[in-house]
């Protein structure tokens, strides 16, 4: 990761192709994939699971960067964003002496797809809640709302692992899918068991890790978002789509230069590295 201009945003740049193609980390080169989020050029080139290391850089306060990446996916690690973000606090952050825009919600907007929904609503801060429902008794229906400032992201979600069922995890390899992932990357259960070693990290980790991937999924609108974001058994295609639904109604947000106040409401203001879970 490398710091970048203002007015950049956040951009990736595939290092290993000739050219060295760079790809805006923005909403409308978002392809709907199944298990993460992937961006992708008109001519195809792609990163994918990009969600982890977007959340991070939202977290953490980091409006603009460029990332480079050796190839097609940005590594997994262990599945959540401790490392990117002890990564980012241990070096530090170039502060720009120009304004910051954010966006501001000014009317609610929802999407439904299946029986899943996301929403929008004015807020004066960045908050998420999501409500998740599994038949596994180890995931269960689990619910949790959070104001992403003053640090919060990095106390509370940025360690949270993503998560799958055993039975996933058999029909995903069948498919040539996360043949590179284990126990080291992914919580897995079965029923009512966690068979990953050293089980959960939190009682809500699942839930917790939703926020984490609707978090980065929401930094793809391309700015800090000040709104207040409901997601129930939302997921990665759902977040894009309310960004979509978001930016084809214009009367439905606006840009909003940052004062002193609205700055210090933002995520990442505050946030140190005695703020984060020992894994980080």
């Amino acid at each position: 990761m490398r710091p970048a201009p203002a007015d950049h945003g956040i951009v990736f740049r595939r290092v290993d192709l000739p050219g060295r193609p760079a790809i805006p980390a923005r909403w409308d080169h978002v392809i709907v994939a199944p298990l993460n989020t992937r961006i992708e050029t008109a001519d195809g080139i792609s990163v994918s699971t990009i969600e982890h290391l977007m959340a991070a850089l939202a977290g953490c306060g980091i409006h603009n960067a460029l990332v480079d990446v050796d190839g097609p996916e940005v590594p997994i690690l262990d599945g959540s964003s401790a490392a990117f973000v002890s990564g980012i606090l241990r070096t530090g952050l170039h502060r720009l002496d120009a304004p910051l825009r954010v966006i501001e919600l000014l009317a609610p907007v929802s999407v439904r797809v299946g029986d899943a929904t996301a929403r929008l609503d004015p807020a004066e801060d960045l908050r998420i809640s999501f409500q998740i429902d599994f038949e596994d008794a180890a995931i269960g229906r689990q619910y949790k709302t959070l104001n992403l400032a003053n640090g919060a992201f990095g106390r509370e979600l940025c360690d949270c692992r993503t998560f799958c069922r055993a039975s996933d995890v058999t029909a995903m390899r069948e498919k040539g899918l996360a043949l590179g992932g284990t126990y080291d990357n992914a919580v897995v259960v079965d029923g009512d068991a966690i068979l990953t070693p050293g089980g959960l990290r939190r009682t809500d980790e699942a839930v917790r890790h939703k926020m984490l991937d609707a978090l980065g999924d929401l930094y793809t609108a391309g700015a800090p978002i000040l709104g207040a974001y409901t997601g129930v058994r939302a997921g990665h295609a759902v977040t894009n789509a309310l960004l979509r639904a978001l930016f084809a109604r214009p009367d439905a947000w606006a840009w909003k230069t940052c004062d002193a106040a609205t700055a210090a409401r933002l995520p990442g203001v505050g946030l140190t590295l005695a703020d984060l879970p020992a894994v980080a």
